[in-house]
């Protein structure tokens, strides 16, 4: 049974969602109610935030309507059985997705709530207007039939005079409104290029989650949102889960290692598999027990000195890949590579696993949904599986001169050149595994 829930979405990012989130998470759990969270979309950061601050021991996993099939949703659903409430955190516009549709959705938050039939509370940035808001609220309120907006938070309020236009506002739209916010820099999660700084690296996050309890609980009627929450009812559980690369994995783990999407690693232990952190920044190697090691994503490019000095890890992780399966998501697939420019021009030395130079020198982004066909076995699949991911980072591609791993396309079908790489027990690959397509 699914428990009662709620979609904290926006018009637009940026505009206060994550500190709701938070906010109102933290807030519940104060108030001893059970809450389950969530992150909408392929964001590999928010969900550590989420689970920091229930602090219940239920973690927040991705919920994909493009990348996912619907038992495999269903299976991440059934997690919230025995909440009192499930928070779900959108990413982007709640509308916000691409053209062609996967099995469940196109990706939009607003997916996700009318697959569970969680009404959404809209956060909506005040700023630079009044009534002019009610307008923008109105229409989310009727753009899509299945999806109930609860109501609205308001943002960024300037004065007492401005929250009441902008209450005054939303009354004539017949727009629900549960508080409003004012401006308060104090809690805003700080963020660098790739989104928000990982939890694991913020030196106050308790104090600062804590901090945003106490002020969503100040302004908003929470027993109101509270009694919003619904559900559909029944999710059924059936899924394939997403293989283990090896019986015992090596998994590489430190502030330039750490995007992994919780639900891929309990995924891997669900079917017997141990996971072995080492962190290449302190110069450790691969433990030697393990059958495969594996390198997830990052910021290898703010620590590209440190880890082209780590000569232990580079030594031992050399030796690793002559015999054993080792595989690289995004960042680590560079630091799989020859070489790493850095923004300033410097070339760093990485492992030579592979033959990939990336640089930082000329930032373009390479951002969306990925649909890969294996050309060869990568480490838990086999040629010929089709993978969904998602890709984003700003680094260029200098050389790529081993074979092809897969043939990748965007979510509208179209061919990148990203295709990952492949060389003897080594492979790679600029997109963050999700699911398996079938």
């Amino acid at each position: 049974m699914l428990p009662p829930g709620l979609m904290i979405s926006a018009p637009a990012s940026g505009t206060g969602k994550t500190t709701l989130m938070l906010g109102l998470a933290r807030a519940f759990t104060r108030q001893g109610l059970v809450v389950q969270p969530f992150k909408s979309g392929p964001d590999y950061i928010d969900p550590a935030f989420h689970t920091a601050a229930v602090s219940n021991g239920r973690t927040s996993v991705n919920l994909d309507s493009w990348a996912m099939q619907s038992g495999r949703l269903a299976h991440l659903l059934s997690r919230a059985g025995g909440a009192d409430i499930v928070l779900a955190e959108g990413s982007m516009g709640l509308f916000d997705g691409v053209a062609r549709a996967g099995e469940t959705g196109v990706g939009a938050s607003a997916d996700i709530a009318a697959l569970t039939g969680w009404p959404v509370v809209l956060v909506v940035d005040v700023s630079g207007q009044a009534q002019t808001a009610a307008a923008v609220a109105r229409g989310f309120a009727g753009f899509r039939p299945g999806v109930k907006l609860a109501g609205v938070v308001l943002n960024r309020v300037a004065s007492p005079r401005h929250e009441k236009l902008a209450r005054a506002g939303m009354a004539e739209a017949g727009i629900h409104v549960f508080g409003a916010l004012p401006r308060r820099a104090s809690i805003e999660v700080p963020e660098r290029h790739l989104g928000l700084v990982q939890a694991e690296e913020h030196a106050a996050l308790l104090p600062l989650i804590n901090e945003a309890a106490d002020f969503v609980e100040a302004h908003l009627d929470m027993e109101g949102i509270r009694q919003a929450a619904q559900s559909l009812g029944n999710v059924v559980s059936q899924t394939k889960l997403c293989p283990p690369p090896g019986q015992r994995i090596a998994l590489a783990r430190d502030a330039a290692f750490s995007f992994t999407y919780p639900h891929i690693l309990e995924d891997w232990r669900a079917q017997g598999a141990e996971i072995m952190t080492f962190s290449p920044l302190n110069d450790q190697a691969p433990d030697a027990s393990a059958d495969c090691c594996w390198l997830p994503g990052g910021y290898p490019e703010l620590h590209a000195e440190r880890l082209a000095s780590a000569s232990a890890f580079r030594s031992a992780l050399h030796e690793f890949g002559q015999t054993r399966p080792v595989h690289g998501e995004c960042g680590g697939y560079m630091v799989l590579g020859a070489g790493l420019i850095d923004a300033q021009g410097v070339r760093h030395e990485m492992v030579g696993l592979l033959g990939l130079v990336t640089s930082y020198e000329k930032r373009k982004m390479h951002l969306g949904y990925r649909s890969a066909q294996l050309l060869a076995a990568m480490p838990g699949f086999a040629a010929e599986t089709r993978l969904r991911g998602h890709e984003f980072h700003y680094s260029t591609i200098i050389e790529q001169p081993d074979l092809p791993l897969a043939h990748v396309v965007d979510a509208e079908g179209t061919a990148v050149p990203e295709t990952g790489s492949r060389r003897g027990h080594v492979s790679g690959t600029f997109f963050h595994l999700i699911a398996e397509a079938s």
